[in-house]
């Protein structure tokens, strides 16, 4: 069949009786089938029969060496192991009847589960290593794709309801997993990352690989007697007992929260990572269950399980603090769409519904909505009285205040709200609609200040009032104030920026960019101003932005801007300047011009430096900074200009 549709692509005729396994080599270049007429058939890809052997009982099970092309096939009195090298099959005695086989990532060893409830462990030339032993027949045994720690780990599921794990030291590795059904088949799945088991219970369940069951994948008409994940697809194809295939997509969404440079987002499924975004430090918190939802708020972690929702505090005053304890437990299952956590309370949204609990799980507040809830964040504000902004479905953006029953309306959108945010001053709010659609608005007057299309998600700068950040179509769109939009290929979902840091969902990682404010930098100077640029500069600009900035500043005597400047790039003629000017203002008959001359000769600007001490009426000076350059033409053009200069002193 066509793993794609289910087409039938070969109806292959070889068995005469039922045919009881199938096996994929690596490549996928062949196959082998094995079945009641004691016969193994090594088949092409294409359908075409290559070899046939035979054993003296009923063929069990089969294995192609994820190495070689070396296969391994069990009946109920012996084994056997053939490659194309061979002439024959090497068989191989066991004590009872096999029922299963997997074999190690490097294709040293092979693991034959047994009737009995006897693992044995071969090497491949079939000499026995170790034996398991558990209690009741083994019917389903997988070797995880990936070495732990260079450790191979087995997965036995047993007959009397338990799944365990074994390294090849012949130790248990933790407690027996109680299944509540006999298990038929498990397969490691997403690289050795997730097991995909079915069994008696008509079921199709998803696990962790430390044995935590996490969603179930389907429910079918009859046992499932095998399950079998499509390589490097997430897809998982499934069989019955009443005949019937199905073939199964997982779609793992992302679970994640952000609040400033903390991004927290689940691993594994039942893992939390907590990610501080400008530093690169990562914690990981092992829930060893579901993580359904996550939710940052300043020191909170809320991480939301099936059956209960657990709060997390920081245990340091440091802003780079990364050590989290757990500080309450909300016991109850709760049903919600969207997660939010502030200083003492969790928020749960569920479509038009919006409910307030504190860390005991007590409800204290409830708000309904006119539309279903499309996106919630929280604003800030003091303990217990937090301020949340949210976006509805019918483009209405609410304020609510955790300490207030009554919702706040704050913009009429004519189409549903994607995402929004809100400038670090408040004064503007950004919200991306179902149609792309970014849009800014002045939160007092409800004025559009600000539209573009193609974006997907919006983000203002948390440092820089005025600058907003948005992406779409593989595109990060940069507004700084009035100035045009700066753009650059960069794809995913901008979900938070900082100063020259823009945080950027890109499928499951969060890639931290540098942006370079320099262009914003040079538009402020275009328009002379100084203090907005300095703003924008210490956002992350160059050393020779920095300088120009400086001049720039000097020349139009914004001295405090300039000397700022200067001292990033630590420039000691200039920071000196600027002392002797700020001490020539308290005097009388100061006049800034003098300096600026000064400025231009030390730029170099001479010619420049000359005409201003003119202008001034300080042809001294001029004629004392050409003589110390001995330029005496430009001397004597000076002093001739000059009353009271006389040439021949000159001279």
């Amino acid at each position: 069949y066509d793993a794609t549709d289910g087409l039938l692509l070969h109806r292959l005729k070889g068995h005469k009786e039922t045919v009881y396994c199938v096996a994929y080599a690596k490549d996928g270049k062949r196959f082998a089938s094995g079945g009641a007429d004691k016969n193994v058939i090594i088949w092409k890809d294409t359908g075409e029969g290559m070899l046939k052997f035979s054993h003296n009982d009923n063929i069990q099970a089969l294995a192609y060496n994820p190495v070689t092309l070396q296969l391994a096939s069990v009946t109920a009195t012996d084994f056997g192991l053939w490659s194309p090298d061979q002439k024959s099959v090497a068989k191989h005695k066991i004590n009872a009847k096999g029922t299963c086989l997997s074999w190690t990532n490097d294709g040293q060893l092979l693991a034959i589960g047994q009737f009995d409830g006897t693992v044995t462990i071969r090497q491949k030339d079939g000499v026995e290593r170790l034996s398991l032993r558990r209690a009741a027949p083994i019917w389903s045994v997988n070797f995880n794709p990936t070495s732990e720690e260079g450790e191979d780990t087995l997965a036995v599921a047993a007959w009397d309801g338990t799944l365990s794990f074994w390294s090849l030291a012949g130790r248990q590795l933790g407690k027996d997993k109680v299944l509540g059904m006999d298990p038929c088949s498990v397969r490691y799945f997403s690289n050795g990352e997730y097991m995909v088991m079915g069994g008696s219970d008509k079921k199709a369940h998803l696990w962790t690989r430390e044995g935590v069951q996490l969603s179930q994948i389907c429910e079918r008409q009859d046992w499932i007697w095998v399950v079998a994940p499509r390589p490097k697809h997430n897809m998982v194809a499934v069989g019955c007992n009443d005949g019937s295939v199905a073939l199964y997509s997982l779609v793992f969404s992302t679970v994640h929260g952000l609040y400033q440079d903390r991004y927290a987002y689940r691993d594994l499924m039942s893992d939390v990572i907590i990610q501080h975004l400008v530093t690169e430090q990562k914690v990981r918190i092992k829930c060893r269950d579901h993580v359904r939802k996550i939710a940052v708020y300043k020191k909170r972690l809320a991480v939301q399980l099936p059956d209960k929702v657990l709060i997390y505090d920081l245990k340091g005053e440091e802003d780079n603090d990364m050590h989290y304890k757990k500080r309450d437990t909300i016991p109850k299952a709760l049903d919600c769409n969207l997660l939010v956590v502030t200083a003492d309370h969790v928020l749960l949204c569920l479509e038009r519904k919006l409910q307030l609990l504190n860390f005991k799980g007590d409800k204290e507040r409830e708000w309904v909505l006119d539309a279903v809830i499309r996106y919630i964040k929280v604003v800030g504000g003091p303990p217990r009285r937090e301020g949340l902004m949210v976006g509805l479905k019918n483009g209405q953006v609410l304020k609510i205040f955790v300490d207030n029953p009554f919702p706040i309306p704050v913009v009429n959108h004519e189409r549903a709200i994607r995402c929004l945010d809100l400038s670090c001053s408040r004064r503007r709010l950004a919200i991306v609609d179902e149609a792309a659609n970014v849009v800014v608005y002045d939160m007092q007057t409800q004025e559009r200040l600000f539209e573009d299309v193609n974006a997907n998600s919006v983000a203002w700068n948390s440092l820089l009032e005025g600058q907003l950040c948005y992406t779409g179509k593989d595109q990060l769109s940069i507004k700084t104030g009035d100035f045009p939009t700066h753009r650059e290929k960069l794809p995913g979902f901008v979900v938070g920026v900082r100063g020259s840091k823009v945080f950027c969902l890109h499928f499951l990682a969060m890639n931290t960019v540098n942006v370079p404010q320099s262009a914003a930098m040079y538009r402020y100077l275009e328009k002379k101003q100084f203090v907005d640029a300095y703003k924008v500069a210490t956002m992350g600009v160059t050393d020779t932005d920095w300088h120009t900035l400086a001049i720039q500043a000097l020349m139009a005597m914004e001295l405090e801007v300039a000397v700022k400047s200067f001292i990033r790039v630590r420039d000691i003629r200039y920071i000196d300047l600027i002392t002797r000017i700020k001490q020539s203002r308290k005097l009388p008959g100061h006049d800034d011009q003098v300096f600026l001359g000064e400025a231009l000769a030390l730029r170099g600007l001479f010619g420049e430096a000359g005409k201003v001490y003119s202008k001034c009426s300080r042809p001294d000076l001029a004629i004392k900074m050409f003589s110390d350059l001995k330029r005496w033409e430009d001397a004597r053009t000076y002093a001739q200009q000059a009353p009271g200069v006389d040439i021949k002193d000159l001279t």
